[in-house]
């Protein structure tokens, strides 16, 4: 088993024993997502920590997007409840970068497409392509592509 995924199941004991509604309801919902996705395909088999780390960020996306349609729809104390269970999730994923630290990251990027002959808005792919493995999870890809935008556009 990965450490990740026993991490989860090791905090959701800890957090039944403690009667923590909350905490228990997301990290069951979240190994519940984990294990579809370990026995879909033709075969069942166990997923990496790298795997189990994109499920846990989709899942807080999903709190995410879900606190903003409740907000929205004038429901906030549903969408109070699904920030803190994003808040929960966010235990588990690396931590986010900073602005700044974006911004360095995609300007090295951006001067590294351009040492390669890729510039202007068309270089946008290729500074994606250097950027995201140095990022890995640790800013949303919409982010990511805004910061090389206004770099490649400036």
């Amino acid at each position: 088993m990965t450490t990740l995924k026993s991490r989860l199941q090791d905090d959701l004991t800890v957090a039944i024993k403690a009667r923590d509604e909350l905490r228990s309801s997301t990290l069951r919902l979240t190994l519940t997502a984990v294990q579809k996705e370990e026995v879909a395909g033709d075969t069942a088999r166990e997923l990496s920590d790298a795997e189990v780390e994109k499920i846990i960020a989709r899942e807080a996306k999903k709190r995410r997007e879900a606190a903003e349609a409740f907000a929205q729809g004038g429901r906030p104390e549903q969408a109070e409840r699904e920030r803190a269970e994003g808040e929960v999730l966010a235990d588990y994923l690396p931590k986010q970068l900073t602005d700044e630290e974006l911004d360095a990251l995609v300007a090295e990027a951006v001067r590294e497409a351009a040492a390669a002959g890729a510039e202007g808005q068309r270089a946008m792919g290729a500074v994606m392509k250097i950027v995201n493995p140095k990022i890995a999870g640790r800013a949303e890809g919409g982010r990511v592509a805004a910061a090389v935008k206004r770099h490649l556009a400036g």
